[in-house]
């Protein structure tokens, strides 16, 4: 029998900054406002680094997009949680739920040890959820959840792709979905998320996120074939399946529809070139 059952939740978050947090925690007494104080921190920030990004333990999810997939690898669904109304306490809740009701599936994403699930951690935290079973703290060292090496948990690509840290992957994920021929960071970027959420553009931010979540699928699918787990020829038919049921909803999704005009096929060395000819990879 076909294994259909959801087996993975492949997921990406974006956040902004609680400024009023900021102002009590960075700036007592100064009587900054919100804004005022996240623009302050900023600034700080750009000065000692050269980036405004704030650290995540100051922010709150303003989106989170997840991609159901199954245990044949297959795309089964994609959703932003709690949309259209976004709310940071009612994603973090359906994130939480939502494995628990599926099973504890392996998490999938990328740099997600270092920023995604922290945030979502901390925000259970904030938001008097319990969370036991991902908190398994009792368990052996290396069956926790949270456990670095525990890739049944959590399969941090980026994590994968640099041996935990002992190298640098310069590109992050635009370069691996790139090195795929897909679309990666088109019109948005991380660093711009706070100011679209200024303006109100939460479906905006939303949008970015399910590209981004599409461009995780990709890589893990290729993380799979590295891996073992998937054959090259099996990747390429789940590549071609995904690709059609992204066209069957870009009618109705802005997200997709930018995601199909980027989308590019991987370029298989292994095929012969259309002329007959063999390819580089065949004269080697």
């Amino acid at each position: 029998m076909a294994n259909t059952a959801i087996r993975f939740l492949v997921f990406d978050s974006e956040s902004v900054a609680d400024g009023g947090l900021i102002s009590r925690v960075r700036y007592p007494g100064q009587g900054l406002s919100p804004a005022e104080a996240i623009d302050k921190y900023r600034k700080e920030l750009i000065e000692a680094s050269g980036t405004d990004f704030i650290p995540y333990t100051y922010q709150v999810p303003v989106s989170l997009v997840v991609a159901k997939v199954a245990g044949d690898y297959s795309l089964s669904e994609i959703v932003a949680l709690d949309e259209p109304e976004f709310r940071s306490h009612v994603i973090t809740s359906h994130f939480w739920r939502g494995w628990k009701a599926y099973r504890h599936p392996t998490l999938v994403s990328f740099n997600g040890r270092t920023f995604d699930l922290p945030l979502m951690e901390l925000a259970a935290f904030r938001y008097g959820l319990s969370v036991p079973a991902w908190f398994n703290v009792e368990a052996k060292s290396w069956e926790q959840h949270r456990s670095r090496y525990n890739t049944a948990a959590h399969l941090d690509l980026h994590d994968l792709l640099t041996n935990f840290g002992a190298t640098r992957f310069n590109g992050g994920l635009n370069l691996a979905a790139n090195l795929l021929g897909k679309p990666g960071k088109m019109d948005v970027q991380g660093y711009m998320v706070q100011d679209m959420y200024n303006e109100g553009r939460l479906a905006e931010i939303n949008d970015y996120c399910r590209c981004d979540v599409l461009d995780t699928y990709f890589v893990f699918l290729r993380v799979a074939v590295l891996l073992g787990r998937l054959p090259l020829a099996l990747e390429q038919e789940l590549v071609a399946t995904a690709k059609h049921w992204i066209t069957e909803r870009a009618e109705q999704s802005p997200a997709y529809a930018k995601y199909l005009a980027g989308w590019g096929d991987w370029e298989n060395p292994w095929t012969p070139a259309p002329d007959g000819t063999a390819t580089a990879a065949e004269q080697s």
